[in-house]
């Protein structure tokens, strides 16, 4: 497989770049993994849970990437594809596939231009989607240290199980990569998106009965990080997101913070480690939509997670698992909670 990512990435890079030398890289790595999951569905509580929603959980992830490099032109692709299969909650039986692909032109020693596109589908489950955006941009790189793209293009967004939150509109948004030295690096990004929806805004509990316009939305996402290499790697980020609604119950704002580690320890193991804490602000005191805050598999929640990993062989290495989720709703008193935990294998050529 991971020959054929790498003739058919020469072949498209060929064509772009004529006979001139280039450079190939590929990777492949596909992870299967059993895990007990302690809320299968997903589902929100008020109270003490009453319920057992545990179970059992199959998994499979194949991950597949590559880049072709050539005097001008980079090609860079990255597929990744994988589900989930419960013993007993199979109506959470889910399969997602993603792809991504980046095509740019060098003008010059600095200058820079180039599309990208990504789709993401997700089919099974309560919360199959689908997430297509495009953009065209220019990137700035003076030397190897400082990188700026500014980007531009469209998104659309398809929401099976309700129509109405789905969404198509323009985005633009820039990245701003500052490299210190060759351990230290700092990042900083932002983007904003006008969203418009098919059915007509929500009016207020409150208000008088009026006709409305179509819902329209503002989403504006800002963030930084910082990332460290070295006998410890390290990673930390801020974001905010805020979406401002003409429909009553669906602004939002949300403050995250995130860590990322990782160190080696003996015997061959490597501890890696990933945090976030979150504040969820709704400024009409309602939420209407808590299964929105879920499409990313508890990005939006506060999270733990722990994975230790052991090489076992040349191409396969073994990992154990654990993961904690949790958050709460304060305006409806609803509590979300999830942990998860298990071993997996992970096999590379």
């Amino acid at each position: 497989m991971r020959r054929l990512l790498s003739a058919l990435l020469v072949l498209v890079g060929a064509h772009a770049g004529g006979a001139h030398a280039a450079d190939v890289e590929g990777r492949l790595r596909v992870t299967g993994r059993m895990l007990m999951d302690g809320n299968a569905p997903r589902d929100f509580t008020q109270g003490n849970r009453l319920a057992d929603t545990s179970d059992l959980v199959f998994g499979l992830l194949a991950s597949a990437e590559g880049r072709y490099t050539a005097e001008r032109w980079q090609l860079v692709g990255r597929y990744d594809g994988g589900g989930r299969a419960y013993l007993s909650f199979t109506q959470e039986n889910t399969w997602v596939q993603s792809v991504a692909l980046e095509g740019s032109h060098a003008l010059g020693p600095t200058l820079g231009v180039g599309v990208e596109g990504r789709v993401k589908d997700r089919r099974g489950g309560t919360r199959a989607y689908s997430d297509l955006a495009a953009s065209a941009f220019t990137e700035y790189a003076p030397d190897a240290r400082l990188a700026l793209r500014l980007r531009a293009g469209a998104h659309r967004f398809l929401y099976r199980p309700d129509y109405s939150a789905s969404f198509g509109g323009l985005e633009a948004g820039a990245l701003v990569r500052y490299r210190i030295d060759r351990r230290h690096a700092l990042s900083l990004s932002g983007e904003y998106g006008a969203r418009r929806y098919p059915f007509a805004a929500r009016l207020a509990p409150d208000a008088p009965p009026r006709l409305t316009d179509r819902r329209r939305d503002g989403a504006l996402l800002a963030s930084v990080g910082y990332t460290y290499k070295g006998p410890l790697s390290l990673g930390l980020g801020y974001s905010y997101v805020e979406t401002r609604s003409n429909s009553f119950g669906e602004s939002m704002q949300r403050h995250r913070l995130s860590a990322t580690a990782g160190v080696r320890l003996p015997a061959k193991l490597m501890l890696l480690g990933q945090g976030a804490l979150g504040i969820n602000l709704y400024p009409d005191r309602i939420y209407l939509s808590p299964e929105i805050a879920l499409l990313e598999d508890d990005e939006a929640q506060n999270m733990l997670s722990l994975r230790l990993v052991r090489p076992m062989s040349e191409h396969v290495d073994l990992e154990l698992s654990y993961a904690a989720y949790g958050t709460r709703l304060p305006q409806n008193n609803l509590y979300y909670s999830r942990q998860v935990g298990g071993v997996g294998l992970t096999w590379r050529p």
